[in-house]
């Protein structure tokens, strides 16, 4: 078993990872019905795409004997009605000066792996994906 998801009442749910024991909240959006106090079930979706990609751009750097240490990523999670669902994911990648310069090859190796993460290949293809790679291009 991965995980448990635990409903605590007014819209919001304990999430644990059972492996580390490391827990979120989740509550409803604002836009539906809830607080927006915590991370939604839909923003998750969309900042799990982020975090899986920089992941696997991370394990592939670090075989490449370096680190993507403060690479960042916004998220946007773009909605879609009737029936509502994550209809949009838009990612904007900001990376550090000290990666400004890597060689082409090299970034196109990261871009390619990220492109490629579990997560994405995972995302319904109705979802339409975009990637600003910033200064990378």
């Amino acid at each position: 078993m991965t995980s448990t998801v635990v409903y605590n009442g007014g819209l919001r749910t304990t999430c644990t990872h059972l492996q580390s024991g490391s827990f979120f909240e989740t509550d409803a959006p604002t836009d539906n019905n809830g607080k927006g106090e915590r991370i939604s079930p839909t923003d998750m979706l969309a900042t799990s795409l982020a975090a899986c990609m920089i992941t696997v751009m991370g394990i592939k750097a670090r075989t490449m004997d370096f680190d993507l240490d403060d690479v960042k990523i916004e998220v946007l999670k773009i909605m879609k009605s009737d029936p509502r669902r994550v209809g949009g994911i838009e990612l904007t990648f900001h990376i550090p000066d000290s990666l400004k310069d890597i060689d082409a090859k090299t970034k196109t190796i990261l871009k390619n792996t990220g492109e490629t993460c579990p997560v994405i290949k995972s995302i319904h293809p109705d979802i339409e994906v975009k990637i600003d790679w910033g200064v990378w291009g």
